[in-house]
């Protein structure tokens, strides 16, 4: 198995799908410093305390909104620099989307993973773009993409001389505003030797379910993350945040901040159950 080590200092981040639980989590939109700083500060005493790896994330831009009226965020030069800040203070890893290659150079200067969406996980100049920056680069698997297509999406990264790629589950299209979540393809993906990641937030995403805006079960995230840990993987990505239903995205789906200290404790107790008896295919 693969290791990506990022962060800095004392605060580096070990992802491996043979190493203890990484933790990436955050809002799903930045919304401001304090906001960022307050979930940030949360997240990385939990984390702390349970013994995960922890990783910051925040869009600074959601460009694929459902409707043309949904918020998108602080813009890029606002949201890098909260980013970084929460870096800074925090001392945790940062994590945050990109959405053209021309973004790329700049987003790698501020956070220490960016993150390819999945609706542009075969977007060829986007990934070597990334690649091309030596960050950390995490590939959200498209939900039209089964997994055992991942290794052509990361060959696109690796022409870049970079290795230092994870790959995300969010779950895969079916039927009208509705994803279910396969995981047979968690196993089928740590097959590359790559660090493997579950977003058990996004997979119980219902798009476009609420008319103008994305629905969601988010009684049903924890559900996710917990059978997910039990195979064996290198983290789970939970959106959280102190007030979902007011969120201004993906509300329906994201945790409440105050049930992520207990989630990811017990966590990690799944986590040191399938670490010490791996289950590979």
């Amino acid at each position: 198995m693969k290791t990506v080590e990022f962060g800095r200092g004392t605060t580096k981040v070990t992802a491996s799908n043979d190493l203890p639980l990484t933790i990436i989590a955050g809002p799903c939109q930045l919304e401001s410093r304090d906001h960022a700083m307050m979930i940030a500060e949360t997240m990385a005493e939990a984390c702390q305390k349970a013994g995960a790896g922890y990783v910051f994330k925040a869009s600074y831009d959601k460009a694929n909104r459902t409707s043309l009226s949904g918020k998108r965020g602080l813009g890029m030069e606002d949201g890098l620099s909260i980013l970084a800040y929460v870096r800074e203070q925090i001392g945790c890893p940062v994590l945050t989307d990109v959405h053209g290659p021309e973004q790329c150079q700049a987003v790698a200067d501020a956070v220490d993973v960016m993150q390819i969406p999945a609706f542009l996980s075969r977007q060829t100049d986007l990934l070597v773009a990334a690649g091309e920056t030596g960050a950390v680069v995490n590939i959200k698997k498209g939900q039209f993409l089964a997994p055992w297509d991942m290794p052509n999406v990361i060959s696109k990264v690796e022409s870049t001389g970079n290795e230092n790629i994870l790959l995300t589950e969010r779950g895969a299209s079916f039927g009208y505003n509705t994803l279910v979540a396969d995981f047979r393809s968690l196993p089928t993906m740590a097959k590359t030797g790559y660090p493997v990641i579950m977003d058990a937030t996004h997979s119980v995403q219902q798009p476009g379910g609420q008319g103008g805006s994305t629905g969601g079960q988010r009684e049903f995230a924890p559900v996710m993350a917990r059978a997910a840990v039990s195979l064996g993987i290198a983290g789970v990505f939970i959106e959280t945040h102190q007030d979902p239903d007011t969120a201004p995205s993906d509300g329906p789906n994201m945790i409440s901040l105050d049930q992520m200290p207990a989630l990811v404790s017990s966590l990690m107790e799944f986590d040191k159950l399938a670490k010490a008896d791996p289950c590979r295919v």
